[in-house]
């Protein structure tokens, strides 16, 4: 029997969800198999089932780790007074476009999430609706109702056009979307 160092178990589980995180973000959750993240991973598939149940499980795992460090940043940002303007122009910037494999996981799976089980749709809803309590709070304008209606806005249109940024062909199209969305979510939180 081989004997691991402490923590070796917890070190090759991180390593399988930051590959099928690259692999999810940058092919799609359902163009992505076991065999491939695995073997990316350099593991066998059988060790795949010492670390998670089934491929919904590392879906759902995947999506809680990919979200909740987009959510400390978040935080982060709100703790040192970074204004919300400054995550937007980040978000649609066209870095981001062009990094899909290590952006944002909402951008990136979110029209694949809607098909999935109840228990991966509830866990990414709770990491979405922290990221927008958060983004709220980054607003200074308005009440606690408006703050949340304007960030849900910002939000879905950062969103929004990242990923239409990166589904068209024609590159000065997808700067104009990055560029213009990124006025309209200022505009948003600046309260014009």
């Amino acid at each position: 029997m081989v004997r691991y160092e402490k923590g070796h178990k917890d070190e090759t589980r991180r390593h399988i969800l930051d590959v099928a995180s690259a692999q999810f973000h940058e092919s799609g959750i359902a163009a992505v198999g076991l065999a491939g993240i695995m073997s990316e991973a350099g593991l066998t598939n059988g060790a795949f089932y010492t670390h998670f149940e089934s491929k919904e499980d590392l879906v759902r795992e995947v999506l809680l780790d990919a979200l909740s460090r987009r959510e400390e940043r978040h935080k982060d940002n709100l703790e040192n007074g970074v204004e919300l303007v400054t995550t937007i122009r980040e978000y649609l910037s066209p870095h981001h476009r062009d990094s899909a494999g290590t952006g944002c996981p909402t951008a990136a799976l979110v029209a694949e999430v809607a098909r999935h089980p109840k228990t991966t749709r509830d866990a990414f809803t709770g990491k979405i609706s922290d990221i927008i309590a958060l983004m709220a709070a980054q607003i200074r304008q308005g009440s606690s109702g408006e703050r949340r209606r304007k960030a849900i806005a910002i939000y879905a249109t950062m969103v929004g056009a990242l990923q239409l940024s990166r589904a068209v062909n024609d590159r000065q199209l997808s700067e104009e979307i990055l560029e213009d969305a990124v006025e309209a979510a200022v505009n948003l939180a600046r309260g014009r």
